[in-house]
């Protein structure tokens, strides 16, 4: 999806903020409101945009061309992108009905978008770049995996399933942390960094750093406007679609599948690892015995 996404957007690596300040004034005064509430104005035609800004359509194609989309129809799915990086836990609620007798409707949809979320996961996910991330972190001499606020869960899961294979990790989930471990992330390191929506200003500024610093950097979130999709080497999707709040289904699955390729990358080393782990697991005090 990050491929086809190079495709339609030009200069993909700018904010729709950046894009807006190479507008003359006027314009981007016109087109602010669209940058505030994107979810107002995804649906709309050109002409029912124009209509909204008070202006003519073909200043509003002017507008678009200047933001560095070659269509309408570009412009339209970026905004379709925006809103759902904009989107909060409130506005997903509130679109739902209002009846509490419906609760078990309600879970059922949950159900069906995990469903759909995995799918797209399915039908997205480019195993090739994934395997190529795989042979990085098997030669890196540590891997910095950054997250913050909920998905704090997807970093330690990641932690704990790399360091059962027995890669040198370090988390860094505080503001701070990510400071100090970033600054001190170098080109024989690999730093993963997880953050969905808008993204988490301490998670995409550590993979600012660390990248500045050389590091090679993965991204996971879930769409490509995300400054993580934009600041990171190579970046994965992983829909996060929810009837309100986020679901961490598909970006659990895209863990599971990481872990997979590293411990069959080098499959000799991981048997070597895992005969150990297995003493552990049959006869380690850490099991119930009853």
């Amino acid at each position: 999806m990050i491929g086809k996404a190079a495709v339609i957007f030009k200069d993909g690596a700018m904010s729709f903020g950046e894009r807006i300040a190479r507008l003359h004034k006027k314009r981007q005064e016109l087109i602010r409101p669209v940058q505030e509430n994107p979810r107002d104005y995804v649906l709309m035609s050109v002409r029912a945009l124009a209509e909204k800004l008070q202006t003519d359509p073909a200043t509003v194609m002017r507008i678009v061309q200047g933001l560095g989309f070659e269509s309408y129809k570009d412009f339209k799915a970026y905004l379709h992108e925006l809103s759902i990086a904009n989107a909060t836990s409130l506005q997903g609620m509130q679109a739902t009905s209002s009846d509490d007798s419906d609760s078990i409707s309600h879970a059922r949809k949950a159900l069906e978008q995990d469903l759909q979320n995995l799918q797209v996961l399915r039908n997205t996910l480019d195993m090739e770049r994934l395997v190529s991330v795989v042979d990085k972190i098997h030669h890196a001499r540590s891997i910095l995996v950054l997250g913050g606020d909920m998905a704090i869960t997807l970093v330690e899961f990641i932690d704990y399933k790399l360091t059962l294979l027995g890669f040198p990790v370090i988390t860094a989930t505080t503001p701070g942390k990510t400071v100090h471990a970033a600054r001190n992330a170098g080109k024989k390191d690999v730093v993963i960094a997880l953050s969905f929506r808008r993204g988490l200003r301490q998670t995409v500024e550590g993979l600012q750093r660390a990248r500045a610093n050389g590091a090679f950097c993965v991204g996971i979130t879930d769409t490509f406007v995300s400054p993580v999709a934009r600041f990171a080497n190579q970046s994965f999707l992983t829909p996060v679609e929810a009837p309100f709040s986020n679901s961490y289904v598909a970006p659990i699955s895209f863990i599971n599948i990481l872990f997979t390729l590293c411990a069959h990358h080098r499959r000799a080393r991981t048997l070597s690892i895992l005969r150990k782990v297995d003493q552990e697991q049959r006869h380690g005090y850490r099991w119930y015995v009853g």
